[in-house]
């Protein structure tokens, strides 16, 4: 997949020679939602024999619009996000810097200005996508402002499967921060993914049979909740089966700073400074401060053989 960087206005020389098809959309998760977009998009490049074009953007529009949470945490960072699109067949990715400045631009000069610059004979996005204020830049106003320039496919609203609640980057957050991590992946598509450094901790597990690796995480990623799970973690670009404490090691004391520990089933190499991805399997309990080391040693136990359960029943894929 090509990756291109746009500042408005944006400068033609760097697009690639039309026509395109292009799906357009921020894409936080590339969860089933957008999937589907993607899908859409992806059959017409294939009838009209043209390449798959993505529009997203490098930060959250909402940023530019009103305060918002410091610092805005992701589902997925640009990375993994240009990643996964790459992943479900997209063949260019243009990447706008969201300013002020295309925040303001009015609809048709949108249009006009960004959108045909990158030569679409199609422009795909979900029901509920929005190009500026929703209430006139929304896709059933797109038509007015293409003048027939480019033909419009507009991908209906996807629900779960158990319910129907559409299934939305906001939900999934909501599911996250919760801890719910099966729901979101159910959600996702995929299994929730973020990254990280492996550090030095007060390798207190290694003393009670439990070592772990401490992950350093950026903090524009969002972690679920505190509590323990099973996950994998790829490191050396393999993957290993464990479990995972978020939280703040609160039979040991008062700790201000939140870790993420995991131990790894049968591992026994130093990683320090490796670059490694967790992926978050099932939650399976809220952390707990034990009365002694022996009782959390005892659950520790049990948590091992619900992780390696769930984790068997669950083949990586």
């Amino acid at each position: 997949m090509k990756e291109i960087r746009l500042k408005y206005p944006v400068d033609e020389v760097k697009t690639v020679p039309g026509p395109v098809v292009l799906a357009m959309g921020f894409f936080d998760g590339v969860h089933r939602g957008h999937q589907q977009v993607l899908a859409t998009a992806r059959r017409i490049a294939e009838q009209q024999n043209q390449p798959l074009a993505v529009l997203t953007y490098d930060k959250l529009p909402a940023i530019v619009f009103k305060q918002l949470e410091q610092p805005v945490r992701y589902l997925t960072s640009l990375d993994r996000k240009l990643h996964l699109l790459a992943e479900f067949g997209v063949d260019v990715a243009y990447v706008m810097d969201f300013t002020s400045m295309v925040g303001e631009l009015a609809p048709q000069t949108f249009v006009d200005e960004v959108i045909m610059k990158l030569q679409p004979s199609t422009v795909v996005a979900g029901f509920d996508h929005t190009y500026g204020p929703k209430e006139i830049a929304n896709m059933a106003k797109l038509p007015e402002y293409a003048q027939g320039r480019f033909a419009i496919k507009t991908v209906s609203k996807l629900t779960n499967d158990n319910d129907e609640t559409k299934i939305s980057s906001t939900v999934i957050r909501q599911l996250i921060d919760q801890g719910a991590v099966a729901n979101a992946n159910q959600l996702l598509g995929y299994r929730y993914t973020t990254s990280g450094i492996i550090v030095h901790g007060f390798a207190r597990g290694r003393t009670i049979g439990f070592p772990t690796a401490n992950v350093q995480w950026p903090e524009n990623e969002r972690i679920p909740a505190v509590g323990v799970y099973a996950v994998r973690l790829k490191v050396q670009n393999q993957w290993f089966n464990g479990m995972a404490s978020v939280g703040y090691n609160v039979t040991f004391g008062k700790q201000t700073n939140k870790t993420i520990e995991v131990n790894i089933f049968d591992f026994h190499r130093h990683i320090y400074g490796e670059h490694v991805q967790v992926q978050w399997v099932q939650r399976l309990r809220d952390e707990v401060k034990f009365a002694d080391v022996d009782d959390l040693v005892e659950q520790l136990k049990k948590d091992q053989v619900a992780s390696c359960r769930i984790l068997n029943q669950q083949p990586l894929k």
